[in-house]
C-alpha cells in the first residue's frame, strides 16, 4: 500500500464487540474522540467456538481507519441552464 494516497482518518480502541449474524459488530471509541461501529461480515458459516476465539481476538484489537484522498482533477465549470418560458397573450 502505498501511504501517500491514504490519510489516517482515526484509531479506534474496541470497546465492545458483539455476535450480529455472520459477523461482528465492533464498537470503540477514536482518537478523534468520536463514537465508531465496524461492523464484520464472513461468507461461511462460523461455528461456536470460532466465534468465541474470534470475539475474543476482536476485542483485544484496536483499529485504524484510513481513508483514499482523492486525486485533484479539475474543476468543470458549468453555467446554469435557465428555463426559457414563452410568453404568449391570450
Amino acid at each position: 500500500m502505498d501511504s501517500s494516497q491514504f490519510q489516517r482518518l482515526t484509531d479506534i480502541a474496541v470497546d465492545v464487540v458483539q455476535p450480529d449474524g455472520n459477523g461482528f459488530a465492533l464498537s470503540g471509541q477514536g482518537s478523534d474522540r468520536g463514537e465508531y461501529r465496524l461492523d464484520v461480515h464472513f461468507d461461511m458459516p462460523l461455528d461456536a467456538r470460532t466465534r468465541a476465539v474470534l470475539g475474543e481476538l476482536l476485542a483485544q484489537s484496536e483499529l485504524t481507519l484510513w481513508h483514499r484522498v482523492p486525486a485533484t482533477a479539475p474543476v468543470r465549470r458549468e453555467r446554469a441552464h435557465r428555463s426559457r418560458r414563452r410568453v404568449t397573450a391570450d
